[in-house]
């Protein structure tokens, strides 16, 4: 398994969160990864991406021009990158601020109401959680749904802690999974 994905988004969506959570399940489940995040100049707001490479051996280069998979969270991310998914490959994005189709038909595309599965479980702030959780559902092969869940305790920092059952939850949800 080889597996080069993107996370793209303005800053504040949790992207670079989302790819560093992705990676710390991966190695908990004896997988090799890199995470090379990317960031705006803007504080909040700007743009924002990561590369994540997951692989059962070993990673040559963890830079790539083209994603098996891209997880786009705004529509300046859907522009952007949806012609680096390579064909056959998989385009999650986040339907509840994409307010554009994308255009390619070589590509499989998996819609996710992120920001409405967030809120409806009762967090603003965890529309990257029910990315993951989709992502996680489609492609499962990437790491197990509990070493993602275990993950968050691992990237997120222990203030933030308290909100990881809502993040589950929404991770859940966001996978197609009754909470």
């Amino acid at each position: 398994m080889y597996s080069e994905i993107l996370f793209a988004g303005f800053g504040g969506q949790g992207v670079i969160l989302a790819g560093k959570i992705l990676c710390i399940a991966a190695m908990h489940d004896g997988k090799n990864v890199s995470h090379i995040p990317s960031y705006g100049a803007e504080m909040r707001g700007g743009t924002a991406n990561c590369c994540v490479v997951i692989s059962d051996g070993l990673i040559a280069s963890p830079v790539t021009p083209k994603y098996d998979i891209a997880v786009v969270m705004n529509t300046p991310s859907l522009l952007k990158f949806e012609s680096a998914v390579r064909p056959g490959g998989k385009l999650l994005i986040n339907s509840s601020l994409i307010d554009v189709e994308p255009t390619r038909t070589d590509i499989e595309i998996i819609k996710v109401d992120a920001n409405d599965i967030s809120e409806k479980a009762g967090s603003h702030k965890a529309a990257n959680m029910a990315m993951l959780g989709k992502l996680i559902a489609v492609e499962p092969e990437l790491c197990s749904p509990e070493s993602l869940y275990a993950a968050l305790d691992v990237a997120i920092s222990e203030r933030n802690r308290k909100f990881n059952p809502v993040n589950i939850a929404v991770m859940k949800i966001g996978g197609g999974i009754d909470v």
